[in-house]
């Protein structure tokens, strides 16, 4: 197993929030897919699903999460990297995986910018449906998994810190 630890979770879960100040506490680089994907299309990821659709977003998350060669990283993935089998495989030969959790309820709350916020919806899938299908395979990825609701970001940063450190 590498030295990377790998953020995995819904969106408004704290992955890129917490993910930059763990790296910050471990003496650890950062990195974030989705700005991965951004740098790469010159575009937010909204625009990329809007004008080229689902699956080429798809494909650009899953070259984002295959390119990855960090060493001794904060990995932050987009909501929809464990859609890709490949990606969420590659990531795991190099680190741990680490699911940061929240409940359906938890997400609303946090999420305000749920249309323009860059989130993958299968054609006429449902945020309730995107959640469970989600949740799932979040549990299959997942090494450790820390519950974050109702959780401050100090108290999910401790907890990242600390499960990341335990190798």
């Amino acid at each position: 197993m590498g030295n990377n630890i790998v953020l995995i979770g819904m969106p408004g879960s704290g992955k890129s929030t917490c993910g930059v100040l763990a790296a910050k506490a471990l003496c650890m680089d950062f990195a974030d897919t989705d700005l991965v994907i951004q740098a790469r299309e010159g575009r937010k990821l909204q625009e990329i699903i809007d004008s080229d659709g689902n699956d080429y977003f798809e494909t650009a998350e899953e070259n984002a999460l295959l390119e990855t060669g960090f060493e001794n990283t904060v990995i932050a993935t987009g909501g929809s990297a464990v859609y890709s089998e490949r990606g969420m495989n590659h990531l795991r030969e190099n680190g741990r995986v680490i699911w940061l959790k929240i409940g359906l309820k938890e997400m609303l709350d946090r999420i305000k910018n749920m249309k323009t916020r860059g989130i993958l919806l299968k054609n006429g899938e449902t945020i309730e449906d995107m959640f469970s299908e989600r949740e799932a395979l979040y549990e299959k990825y997942a090494d450790v998994i820390i519950d974050c609701n109702n959780s401050t970001i100090e108290e999910t940063v401790a907890k990242i810190c600390g499960a990341g450190g335990s190798r």
